[in-house]
């Protein structure tokens, strides 16, 4: 019999789920994806989306924004999660999860303006 230890069984503490939590499970199981990965995708969805609609086709230092408002917004909710739910804050995993939503879109961002990659008009 293997024993694990957690200093919140000696606390009686009890961990639960929030409604966010629990719909970012029900995505995880729905798409069959890691949460990495869904980071990522969301992401470079986001970039594409503002590149389209906000930016007319250009890609702009501007069209990151979004991004790095759904990447802080989706951490600030789980901060406030792991707070309330294990008593701590996980800022390695929200430090995490920021990076994989905002590396790839900031990359192409910086490419494009360093004249790596054409910044041609995108027509749809």
């Amino acid at each position: 019999m293997i024993l694990i230890f957690s200093p919140f069984l000696l606390k009686g503490f009890k961990m639960a789920t929030s409604d966010y939590q629990h719909l970012k499970l029900q995505i995880v199981d729905l798409i069959g994806l890691s949460k990495d990965a869904i980071h990522i995708y969301i992401g470079l969805s986001l970039l594409l989306l503002t590149v389209i609609f906000w930016g007319k086709g250009r890609i702009t230092f501007t069209c990151l924004i979004p991004v790095f408002i759904a990447a802080l917004g989706m951490e600030v909710m789980d901060l406030y999660d792991d707070y309330y739910s294990v008593g701590f804050f996980r800022w390695f995993n929200s430090f995490h999860d920021v990076v994989n939503t905002s590396l790839w879109p900031t990359i192409i961002v910086v490419l494009v303006k360093l004249k790596y990659i054409e910044n041609s008009k995108l027509r749809l």
